[in-house]
């Protein structure tokens, strides 16, 4: 059974992107991918989205993808929101990964802006519509031009939020006052997709996010989101001025990388990167100990 949702929070507040454990033969490894969902839950998410950026989905197959949601599902899915990320730039292939999610049981979808081809705003409302019609299941957009080339304009995200099953948006938009207007005008929970504006986001509606750096900061995200819900915007501009640094260290180069990074100095299941991206260097790794550190955070 998935955990209770509300239309406020259909996903909760607090989500992880999470990423992809590999053998060090670079084979998929299920069982760390598991006990890594499970330390995070346990240390206070709501939700885990798999086969995101962050679960560096461009490089698993389509049953490898399967396999991941299902082994997830099997960890944690009675105690948070597992999201299945399912968008490419090939609207009947993202079909039909939403409709491979909902086999294996996911609770949700993430649909990122199609990438590379640059489709026009009717495109991209079409696209999104199509996966919102494919199964049964409650969809979150994922805005971020950064990536994608496209941004998803307001008057797009307004149209898509009276589709019933459209009930979110991931914005990595980093625009607060296009934010401040989707948010008002669609009706759609909000959830950050850039952690560096968390807080920002939340100031202006959001009801939380879906975060990278949450594989090492959890329980402080927890804590800020919590304080800000229940009105202490002092206590959470502390935690978020506090945790400065580890954004900052985070993002110095692919967030994937330092992650996986970051995971392993842990002792975490994360092992190895797929091409192209690349293992993180001694310096990078370095620096991202003072990053880390500078932030509250020893490995």
């Amino acid at each position: 059974m998935a955990p209770t949702s509300t239309p406020e929070t259909p996903f909760g507040r607090a989500l992880t992107a999470m990423v992809t454990p590999f053998t060090a033969d670079g084979s998929l490894d299920l069982d760390g991918a598991q006990r890594l969902a499970v330390h995070l839950v346990d240390a206070g998410n709501d939700g885990l989205v798999i086969n995101g950026t962050t679960g560096e989905s461009p490089t698993t197959t389509d049953a490898e993808k399967a396999a991941l949601v299902q082994a997830v599902l099997e960890a944690v899915g009675d105690r948070a929101h597992v999201i299945a990320g399912v968008g490419t730039n090939d609207t009947h292939h993202t079909l039909e990964l939403a409709r491979q999610a909902e086999r294996v049981g996911a609770h949700g979808l993430l649909a990122v802006t199609p990438y590379y081809n640059k489709p026009p705003q009717e495109g991209l409302y079409r696209h999104f519509t199509a996966i919102a019609d494919a199964t049964g299941l409650p969809v979150m957009l994922y805005d971020i031009p950064g990536r994608s080339g496209v941004p998803i304009a307001t008057e797009t995200i307004v149209r898509l939020a009276e589709h019933p099953r459209i009930v979110a948006n991931k914005d990595a938009k980093g625009d607060l006052a296009a934010a401040s207007w989707g948010i008002a005008r669609s009706g759609l929970a909000w959830y950050s997709g850039d952690d560096m504006l968390n807080l920002p986001l939340l100031a202006v509606g959001a009801v939380g996010f879906v975060s990278v750096v949450a594989h090492v900061v959890t329980p402080e995200l927890r804590a800020m989101v919590d304080a800000f819900v229940a009105g202490d915007a002092a206590k959470a501009t502390e935690i978020h001025q506090r945790l400065l640094p580890v954004f900052t260290g985070m993002f110095r180069t692919q967030g994937v990388i330092t992650t996986k990074a970051a995971l392993n100095l842990q002792g975490l299941p994360a092992g190895p990167l797929r091409l192209p991206l690349v293992e993180a260097t001694e310096a990078e790794i370095e620096q991202l100990r003072e990053d880390l550190a500078a932030g509250g955070v020893h490995l």
